[in-house]
């Protein structure tokens, strides 16, 4: 159990590393020829997933002080794949493991049982290995090698896949040329499309992602890179900075292909003060009032958007909850009963959430496991009136392990 008290924020504090770009670079690295060199990585529970996985794909993975080390170059897989809880490691690497001869199978456990995987099967046909899935849910069996060809993928409910076989396919021995319908979430296909060219992949993409071209038959060429700082998680510290005080984020690039880069945005349209020099992010209070904004491309930031906006004098909407059905829980029922459970008015309509300024009470929240809700009401609860106890807290090590800390470190009272 954790116990967050009504608290101002006043402090600076490191960014944790992106879990999107760590697992993105250790997929790439397994791909690659030789030695490859991650510094500043992220640890969380996810990201230790795609290390995992990466080793029974064969690769040898060595985590040092401040660095992982990948040596990859050989599809090898020994046993099933265990991706955890992410779905972004299940579905990112059932498309590398296409690439063996062999059949491999791809498991996971707790809500990682009910997460789609139907979008997988016939873009694989297509591009010529076999699937087979549970009823469109784990376990995922493949059979390869996938040799390229051209393939029609939906991305409609996720952009994790499409990931996947961007990663994949400049290993195939044929060229391929893909047709992607109904994509969310495009600007996590771009960052994976710059990550396999930091690999030397050279892809070819429209700029909505609808249309991807990759040559076949390249290598990729190992590297040493550096995990950027999350948007993704630096938003609920960011959020209470708006909400309490002050608080200062380093470690973001301002450039950042991250989705989530566009809580900035969002909180100027809220009317908090936000100020970026170099890689340090400042948000500070200001009249906060109602906002409109669209997370469709960012459904991550629907959980700190609604922390924020329940202090927001007026009625928010935010457009994009139809996808938020697929998480760790169905997060939008969920946001709506435990930020409800603090005395805020949150409710889903459709494709939108709307969250009115409510009255804040004493309350215990259980977040049923999901990291993203757990960290909103947290948030939230610097500004209520009462103290907000938080059950199973440790459901944060799914994606930002040092939350609690970071949030106390900016001067938070959680104990």
């Amino acid at each position: 159990m954790r116990f967050v008290s009504p608290s101002a924020v006043d402090g600076r504090v490191s960014a944790p590393p992106s879990k999107s770009a760590m697992q993105r670079l250790v997929a790439a690295s397994v791909l690659a020829d030789g030695v490859t060199t991650i510094d500043n990585p992220s640890l969380c529970e996810d990201s230790l997933s795609a290390m995992r996985v990466a080793a029974a794909l064969g690769a040898r993975v060595e985590r040092r002080a401040n660095s992982v080390i990948v040596e990859g170059g050989r599809l090898e897989p020994r046993g099933p794949l265990d991706c955890g809880e992410s779905g972004l490691c299940l579905r990112m690497f059932a498309a590398i493991a296409a690439l063996c001869p062999e059949e491999v199978v791809l498991t996971g456990r707790g809500s990682l049982l009910a997460r789609s995987v139907s979008m997988m099967a016939a873009p694989l046909a297509a591009l010529g290995a076999e699937c087979r899935t549970a009823g469109g849910r784990v376990p995922v069996t493949v059979r390869g090698p996938m040799r390229g060809g051209r393939a029609e993928v939906d991305g409609s409910e996720s952009s994790q896949f499409l990931s996947g076989l961007i990663l994949a396919l400049p290993r195939c021995a044929a060229s391929s040329s893909l047709s992607v319908s109904n994509l969310k979430s495009a600007p996590y296909a771009r960052m994976t499309i710059a990550t396999a060219r930091l690999f030397g992949a050279r892809i070819e993409a429209s700029d909505s992602c609808d249309r991807i071209a990759v040559c076949g038959g390249q290598r990729y060429r190992p590297a040493a890179f550096r995990v950027e700082g999350d948007y993704s998680g630096s938003a609920f510290l960011l959020v209470a900075g708006a909400l309490t005080g002050r608080a200062t984020v380093t470690g973001l690039d301002a450039g950042s292909l991250q989705a989530d880069r566009a809580i900035l945005e969002a909180l100027r349209l809220a009317g908090a003060r936000v100020e970026v020099e170099g890689d340090a992010v400042t948000v500070s209070r200001g009249g906060l009032e109602a906002f409109s904004f669209d997370a469709t491309d960012s459904p991550d930031l629907f959980a700190p958007l609604a922390a924020l906006a329940c202090h927001c004098r007026g009625t928010t909407i935010i457009r994009g909850a139809s996808r938020l059905g697929g998480k760790e829980s169905d997060r939008g029922a969920t946001l709506c009963a435990e930020l409800g459970r603090m005395g805020a008015r949150v409710r889903v309509d459709g494709d939108e959430m709307a969250i009115a300024q409510g009255l804040w009470r004493e309350a215990r929240i259980d977040p049923h496991g999901d990291h993203r809700v757990a960290m909103a009401c947290a948030t939230a609860a610097l500004a209520a009136t009462s103290e907000v106890a938080i059950s199973n807290p440790e459901c944060v090590c799914k994606s930002y392990p040092g939350f609690f800390d970071d949030l106390a470190a900016l001067g938070a009272r959680v104990s």
